[in-house]
């Protein structure tokens, strides 16, 4: 006869260790992005990150780093000094979603951000899985500064334009990369700027 005790035990383990199909209902919000005068308006902020079980001021601080700019939280909505444009806004919040919310173990979103020291950890709370938190790179030589012709760099491919080409943030500048795709790190020769707009080659 089994002893009931082991059965129970058995039972429990199961229901930890076996997919939920919870991660199938885990959908964010698609962003609300408009232009109003010369900012940039998440009208859905607070949606948004009530979603992800995030502080506010976290993934704020995150954005406005990503997009090198400065804003603030009005009521629900999220304002960024300077035009950005949807597809931008929601390519960071995927990011943000994949470093600081899905847990790499088990795809699930039931997880918490545990700061031990100067390192902080995502811990998942479905598989008891846990990882740092992947820092954001360093910024490019010249990020805080102009932009020249003939320079070369290394950046971060963050999502597409409507053309398909790779696009990146350089501090305030916004750089396009033929051929390449989100997530790549590609080293790039600047060939023209036009005000906040680079054009690049691959090297």
């Amino acid at each position: 006869m089994t002893d009931p005790y082991e059965s129970l035990l058995k039972e429990a383990y199961s229901n930890i260790t076996e997919k939920s199909g919870d991660e199938g209902r885990f959908i964010v919000p698609d962003a609300k992005v408009y232009i109003e005068g010369k900012t940039t308006v998440l009208e859905n902020f607070s949606e948004i990150v009530s979603t992800l079980r995030r502080e506010p001021d976290h993934v704020m601080k995150y954005l406005l780093g990503e997009l090198g700019t400065a804003g603030k939280i009005d009521g629900n909505r999220a304002i960024f000094n300077g035009k950005f444009d949807k597809t931008q806004i929601s390519g960071l919040i995927s990011k943000y979603t994949e470093d600081y919310v899905i847990c790499s173990e088990c795809g699930k979103p039931d997880t918490r951000l545990v700061k031990d020291g100067r390192i902080i950890t995502l811990r998942c709370d479905a598989c008891g899985g846990h990882r740092p938190v992947r820092k954001r790179k360093a910024k490019p030589e010249g990020a805080a500064g102009q932009l020249e012709e003939g320079a070369e760099m290394n950046v971060d491919i963050q999502f597409l334009s409507k053309r398909g080409d790779g696009v990146a943030k350089v501090g305030k500048y916004t750089l396009y990369v033929a051929g390449t795709k989100p997530g790549q790190t590609v080293k790039v020769k600047i060939t023209r700027v036009a005000g906040s707009i680079g054009f690049t080659e691959k090297i």
